[in-house]
């Protein structure tokens, strides 16, 4: 966010495979005069540029540095294997490791998955960048396995990808610097959660003027109506549906005429 005398802004960094497009569309609806900078970053260079300032929040793959960083967890992608259209797996619906034994399985020095041991063949050296991998792959000389959205960010028509079991995978979360949250990340939060725009939840609105705390829990108290109590039941001592007696009390008529009777004449 800019300083307190220029025009706010919120600037969000995410990193490649992500799409942030439908929340900067619903935060233009709702913060319109709060333009949303993006800028995309690698993976392995998130966390530096959220501590250094250069964007308020981002959109990262986990794990984060949760002495460092607050951070929400979005959803965790499938992994899939990248192969050539014409590869053997593609006649299957889906990829066990144990399908790729006989192949090189490059292993690029941005990957963003966890991995314990990577299925395959080694190549004798690993690519830079996800990007130079795929085009390995193109060239026939390997397969490379990836998180959905990086195999669709990095689509070619001579490839094709195939979901790989037991593989580890990718989440992606929204994180900021413990010590800097803002109004404007709040309001964020509840985007990414899916919170409308009327929810209670988030940044608190304050009241409209001249209106009192109990009008702000839901409308101001009022009196009671002659012959109830506050909780809207008969006063005591008049049950419900009891009708109307005489001076005597007794539930006698109103003007109910007692006397002698006539005399025949």
């Amino acid at each position: 966010m800019t300083g307190s005398d220029a025009t706010p802004s919120f600037r969000l960094a995410y990193v490649p495979g992500v799409m942030p497009d439908k929340w900067v569309r619903i935060w233009n609806e709702r913060q319109p005069d709060v333009p949303l900078t993006l800028t995309q970053v690698p993976a392995v260079a998130a966390a530096e540029r959220l501590l250094d300032g250069d964007a308020d929040a981002g959109l990262v793959r986990t794990p984060v540095d949760r002495e460092v960083f607050s951070a929400i967890p979005l959803y965790t992608e499938q992994t899939v294997v990248v192969v050539p259209k014409d590869h053997l797996v593609t006649a299957v619906d889906e990829v066990a490791p144990e399908d790729l034994d006989d192949d090189i399985v490059l292993h690029p020095l941005d990957d963003v998955l966890d991995w314990e041991s990577l299925p395959g063949r080694p190549a004798l050296e690993r690519p830079a960048t996800t990007a130079d991998a795929i085009e390995l792959v193109a060239a026939g000389i390997g397969v490379l396995a990836v998180p959905l959205s990086l195999a669709r960010l990095h689509h070619r028509k001579d490839l094709t990808h195939r979901p790989l079991k037991d593989a580890p995978e990718s989440s992606v979360a929204l994180a900021w610097p413990e010590a800097a949250k803002t109004d404007l990340i709040e309001d964020f939060i509840g985007i990414v959660r899916g919170r409308t725009v009327n929810s209670t939840r988030g940044r608190q609105q304050p009241p409209a003027r001249g209106e009192s705390a109990d009008a702000d829990r839901g409308g101001a108290r009022r009196k009671p109506a002659a012959g109830k109590s506050a909780a809207g039941k008969p006063a005591a001592g008049k049950p419900a549906g009891a009708k109307r007696t005489g001076k005597s009390g007794r539930g006698a008529p109103k003007n109910d005429r007692r006397g002698k009777p006539r005399r025949r004449s």
